[in-house]
């Protein structure tokens, strides 16, 4: 989850073979099978380091080209996954929208925008494990897909065998095809499920997304990461 900034080449080479330095017609003539046009390694290297740039494009990539890879990329921890169904994108994007432009709980994720070209199983344990509380939209598709009911019980084990993950699972009924309660999953029903249209919604999200729980998980992940760097460099 974080951000490579990538490195610029500071010098393009441009040759064009068509466009030598003019000739005498007639030498041309006399000298065309004798001598062709030749060009080195060491003139292309040459022309490579001669050739300039804007000066404040060397300066930007000569800034680019200084910054430590340590800090080119960098990870967050972040206040909430939503786990959806395929289906369910759009909202999912809504709902992220919603939490975080009328809440101020912020930086979230939909399960969606994780990195592409990864296992499944990958992804979905650094969003779990990456972010405060997970999320799961209870809408009509989510019983129809598999890969969600494995998501939920996935989410719900690791909240039970990691104790500062305890109560980070939460269920979420949007306002867009909800999952009716009498068809939710005993093991969702057991937990309070946040009601978009309920009137107490704003109350329950404020109740849910305490700062100082986001600091404390935070915190345990951090620590967490520096472990297992140093058990790899050992």
């Amino acid at each position: 989850m974080g951000i490579q900034k990538s490195k610029i080449d500071r010098c393009p080479v441009s040759l064009s073979l068509g466009k030598s330095h003019s000739v005498d017609t007639s030498q041309r003539h006399h000298e065309s099978d004798s001598k062709k046009p030749e060009i080195s390694l060491h003139d292309v290297a040459e022309c490579s380091s001669t050739t300039e740039m804007p000066t404040g494009e060397r300066e930007a990539a000569e800034g680019v080209e200084e910054l430590p890879e340590e800090d080119a990329e960098e990870e967050v921890f972040l206040k909430f996954v939503i786990l959806h169904a395929e289906g369910d994108t759009n909202e999912a994007l809504r709902v992220q929208e919603l939490l975080q432009n009328d809440f101020g709980i912020r930086p979230g994720i939909i399960f969606a925008e994780m990195p592409c070209g990864r296992q499944h199983l990958q992804n979905l344990d650094d969003a779990v494990n990456g972010s405060a509380w997970t999320i799961l939209l209870l809408t009509e598709n989510f019983l129809r897909d598999t890969w969600c009911k494995f998501q939920f019980y996935s989410s719900l084990m690791n909240s039970v065998n990691r104790q500062h993950k305890y109560n980070s699972v939460i269920p979420m009924r949007p306002l867009n095809n909800p999952l009716p309660r009498e068809r939710t999953p005993f093991a969702l029903r057991t937990i309070n499920a946040l009601e978009e249209e309920s009137r107490g919604f704003p109350t329950q999200v404020e109740r849910i997304f305490q700062e100082s729980v986001y600091k404390t998980q935070q915190t345990i992940w951090k620590e967490t990461r520096n472990t297992v760097q140093r058990q790899l460099i050992a």
